[in-house]
């Protein structure tokens, strides 16, 4: 009996009858299913966002799946938060007079892995909302790619439940995303007193006028955003690319990029004086690529002015944010449009083209913002 006992000891949780399988194989069909349903939890996502989008269907699309690939208990449990998250940010947003009156959401698989009983899937979102006219004269739309990771879990009769989701992108600023970014450690040389600080930007809305002088500088505002608009998800191979590799991604580089495209001339020297600023696709000043970096630069050099409101913006200037309130600032952003007192934002990491101020403060209330006029 004593032997009896301790085979039985060994035996995985499931009931000791219960049908298992081997490790399970993932074959086309099942990478297939998938990604529609990685296409699916992604669109009720970006549904829930537009006026009168999830009202079109009785269920989410994800409650579609069952059977060989469905979402696990607890995932289905966290995305009906996510949804609810993403609802009141909807609500936010039409209190500012902003809303969206349709969207698109495809999801392409990039890499499938498995090992044993886990499978890993690597994919790429593309998403497309349209601004409804409410004021009268919005950009057509906003949109953005991103990458996620999937992790799905076989359960003892070889069925496969999505037990994880989260996104691979630096930053992670995907407009439908319903938690704040994980901006992971940070390192930044520590301050001194010739490191100039740039004040808070009020993020009350609308803010006080303070018209941008187009032509006192011989900037080409233009030519940022054009720049900007050309490059946010095809990234220019004249440049180095940092996407992934930490320590904030490619925003600010891409900013300084843009900058440079509108009349920014370089100051060459050290790469660690971030009184220098320069960039090109063999070495760049920390200025250059650098959130914090930048903005010392920015102010010492007297290229910038600090904007007492975030919707005094103009096309051409710099928002730059502080997720957690840390005092180190986290991503960088340029205008690219604005129409009746309302900027829009292009920005690298997650790749984003001409979201509105008013959704990133939706999206993160608490955060610390720093507005720059170029």
């Amino acid at each position: 009996m004593a032997s009896v006992a301790a085979g039985a000891a060994l035996l995985p949780n499931w009931s000791a009858g219960a049908a298992v399988t081997d490790d399970p194989t993932v074959d086309a069909r099942t990478k297939a299913t998938f990604q529609r349903l990685a296409d699916a939890v992604l669109t009720d996502r970006t549904e829930v966002l537009v006026d009168g989008g999830q009202d079109n269907r009785k269920k989410p699309l994800t409650d579609a799946f069952s059977g060989r690939v469905r979402l696990s208990s607890g995932t289905a449990r966290g995305e009906d938060s996510a949804l609810s998250t993403l609802k009141q940010r909807k609500d936010k947003l039409a209190k500012l007079g902003e809303k969206y009156s349709k969207a698109s959401t495809t999801v392409t698989l990039d890499a499938t892995s498995v090992k044993g009983r886990k499978a890993k899937v690597a994919v790429t979102e593309t998403t497309t909302l349209t601004y409804e006219k409410v004021r009268g004269d919005e950009p057509k739309n906003t949109g953005f790619q991103a990458h996620h990771e999937l992790t799905f879990t076989a359960d003892r009769h070889g069925n496969w439940q999505l037990t994880g989701i989260r996104a691979t992108d630096e930053g992670d600023l995907a407009v439908n995303q319903p938690v704040k970014p994980d901006v992971g450690p940070v390192t930044v040389e520590t301050a001194d007193d010739t490191m100039p600080s740039a004040p808070k930007a009020s993020t009350a809305y609308p803010g006080p006028a303070n018209a941008k002088n187009f032509t006192a500088s011989g900037l080409n505002y233009q030519a940022m955003a054009d720049y900007a608009k050309k490059y946010w998800s095809n990234y220019n191979p004249d440049y180095p690319n940092f996407n992934g590799q930490g320590a904030g991604g490619d925003c600010t580089n891409f900013v300084s990029q843009a900058l440079k495209a509108g009349g920014w001339k370089h100051v060459p020297g050290y790469v660690y004086d971030y009184t220098k600023w320069f960039g090109n696709a063999d070495i760049q000043s920390d200025s250059f690529v650098g959130v914090n970096e930048w903005s010392w630069f920015a102010q010492n050099s007297k290229r910038t002015t600090s904007l007492a409101n975030v919707y005094q913006m103009d096309i051409g200037d710099v928002l730059q944010v502080d997720f957690d309130k840390d005092g180190s600032k986290d991503h960088t952003m340029v205008v690219t449009s604005r129409t009746r007192g309302v900027p829009y934002l292009t920005y690298h990491s997650t790749n984003t083209y001409n979201r509105s101020v008013a959704s990133i403060i939706a999206s993160y209330p608490n955060a610390s913002y720093y507005a720059y006029r170029t």
